[in-house]
């Protein structure tokens, strides 16, 4: 599959993963689809691997930066970054490169002026181990 074929397909997969977290039952972590989705709580085939792979988000002001503390090698790397509102709406993506040094993006997301409060998705996808999700809220 080309490189841009691949982004659309991830593109569209967390698009409907995102909408699929709203209307779906909610675990612990409020993200419930083992073999499709790995949280730091849910690691399923992939247990041991949430230090690298689960992105880490922080705030600050209006800036959302999203970090996946993953190395970046031409064999295996963080593919990209989004961030996803509770009902699905792509707010923010960023895409990685094997020869970029690290997978970090920061969004500047108008929250307070637009009145959203809730929960956000932040996505990390690696090219080898599938889509990781972490929930916070604003």
């Amino acid at each position: 599959m080309k490189r841009r074929e691949f982004l659309k397909a991830t593109a569209l997969l967390t698009g409907s993963v995102a909408m699929g977290l709203h209307t779906s039952a909610h675990a612990a972590q409020g993200i419930d689809m083992p073999g499709i989705i790995y949280t730091e709580k849910n690691q399923g085939k992939w247990a041991g691997k949430a230090a690298s792979h689960a992105p880490k988000v922080s705030l600050d002001g209006r800036k959302v930066t999203i970090r996946t503390m993953h190395p970046m090698t031409e064999k295996h790397f963080i593919v990209r970054h989004t961030l996803v509102t509770e009902k699905g709406t792509v707010i923010g993506e960023k895409v990685f490169y094997p020869t970029d040094k690290e997978a970090v993006s920061t969004f500047d997301i108008d929250y307070e002026a637009s009145g959203y409060k809730g929960k956000l998705y932040a996505t990390s996808f690696c090219n080898l181990h599938d889509l990781w999700v972490t929930e916070f809220s604003v």
